[in-house]
């Protein structure tokens, strides 16, 4: 008889669930999985990698008989499934419990914290770890283009002289999202990084924080994790992540994006702030040492401050800055993340995935610093729960002023969108029909404009939609 542990996903097609799902088959697990949408492309990846899907929550699943049934965020109570797991007391644990207690109690964890750029950053940090020749393991909300997946185990690593090694490096992107109905604490308090990154930290995800302070709170106990012989990256910019630090860290910080000394000392090499730092022509300092340049096509200065994040926490790893640089410079970026969808009768589009209006304005910005004077149509999406709230409604104007025209899909939101935009004047335009916002951009794009289109979620294809429509 088969000694193969087995574990049954509830609410398996989500990235970070279905990440989970490929690594634990990776391990040896059978896994099977069941979610209210079983389709593309994640039920095709999952199923590629000999994973059994199941649609919906039906009590059957029980026979199934796993050894322990995994349970996604997206489950609540009066799940039927769950319900029968709960009243049979059958076994179960969140994700991120799972994953932590399973996977990654042998190995060097770094993980990648904040309210923006954790995706980028963590694909960052997990291509500097590969290109070095460690063979890091990962997990990561999107799919980083170096590696084509968006979740894999790693290779253990010997310890030189003999003193013993670790089952590898493992490269996670560190949700302050709640964990599962059952555990309301930020998913990254399971996974014990011995190397944090605190990318940033504003308020978001207003469906489950009343205030910044209680994300703060949050943050706090995920430095309260990292032990003596870790090391924290952080932010230097972010007063929220200074009051973070200043409630309690028993580890080593190192401090990016400081600003430089306005009178550095003579002698010195033009830096005299200590940390990480980047100026506008790329060039990398530590502790006022130049370290060499950064040299990429990436776009925006939250693309330096992630590089920045990301060097500091390989050198940690073991990875010298030299060789971090010459990773970054090899760079791919994630998929939507200024990932251009095509071009036609010249008019460029492009998908990102910016949904917060502080993402919105440096995603915008960078644009704008690439393109110069060409004009900027930016088509957004309010659809993540914080702006279907309306919390940010107000930050909206303010995020697109760099914007030539703005398209915004109005549809299913709790707020008037028209009224929020009206501080744009005539250069807003907000449609609640998605065939009607794609007839007003094609109307007033022309050759030579850039079509930035922002959604976290699939916008009802409007990418391909638009660009079959101007090819008209």
């Amino acid at each position: 008889m088969s000694q193969t542990k087995h574990i049954h996903i509830l609410g398996i097609c989500g990235t970070f669930m279905g990440g989970i799902a490929a690594i634990a088959k990776q391990s040896g697990y059978r896994v099977t999985g069941c979610d209210a949408n079983v389709y593309p492309p994640m039920s095709t990846q999952l199923e590629a990698q000999g994973i059994e899907l199941i649609e919906g929550w039906g009590v059957e699943q029980l026979e199934l008989k796993p050894d322990a049934f995994v349970i996604g965020n997206v489950v609540s109570r009066g799940n039927p499934l769950m319900e029968e797991i709960l009243n049979r007391n059958l076994p179960y644990a969140s994700g991120p419990q799972w994953l932590a207690d399973t996977l990654l109690r042998d190995k060097w964890v770094l993980g990648v914290a904040g309210t923006h750029g954790k995706t980028t950053t963590t694909s960052m940090l997990a291509w500097i770890l590969e290109h070095a020749g460690l063979n890091p393991g990962f997990l990561i909300g999107g799919v980083p283009q170096n590696f084509g997946i968006s979740a894999r185990l790693p290779s253990p690593q010997p310890s030189p002289g003999g003193r013993g090694g670790h089952g590898g490096f493992f490269v996670i992107e560190a949700d302050e999202y709640d964990t599962a109905f059952f555990d309301k604490r930020s998913k990254f308090v399971h996974y014990h990084p011995r190397t944090a990154i605190l990318n940033n930290l504003e308020f978001d995800h207003a469906d489950i924080f009343p205030d910044l302070a209680a994300i703060e709170t949050q943050f706090h106990h995920l430095v309260r994790t990292v032990p003596g012989n870790g090391l924290v990256v952080s932010n230097g910019r972010e007063e929220s992540l200074g009051r973070v630090i200043k409630r309690g860290c028993w580890t080593p910080v190192e401090k990016f994006g400081t600003l430089p000394h306005p009178n550095p000392l003579p002698g010195g090499e033009g830096v005299s702030a200590q940390g990480w730092q980047i100026d506008e022509d790329n060039i990398v300092s530590f502790n006022g040492k130049v370290q060499g340049a950064l040299k990429w096509d990436l776009m925006g200065e939250h693309n330096r401050m992630n590089a920045l994040a990301a060097l500091a926490a390989s050198r940690h790893a073991g990875v010298p800055v030299a060789q971090g640089l010459a990773a970054l410079n090899g760079f791919k970026n994630v998929k939507r993340r200024m990932e251009v969808r095509g071009t036609v009768n010249g008019i460029t589009v492009y998908d990102d995935f910016a949904h917060h209006p502080t993402a919105i304005d440096t995603t915008v910005a960078g644009l704008r610093h690439k393109v110069g004077t060409a004009r900027i149509l930016a088509v957004l999406e309010p659809r993540s729960n914080t702006m279907k709230l309306g919390v940010m409604k107000n930050a909206l104007p303010g995020s697109l002023k760099d914007a030539d025209l703005v398209f915004c899909y109005g549809a299913n939101l709790g707020w008037d969108a028209a009224a929020s935009l009206a501080p744009l004047g005539g250069k807003a335009v907000v449609k609640d029909d998605l065939d009607q916002l794609i007839e007003a951009i094609a109307d007033a794009a022309k050759s030579g404009d850039q079509i930035l289109v922002m959604s976290n979620g699939g916008f009802g294809g409007i990418h391909e939609k638009l660009l079959k429509r101007l090819a008209q």
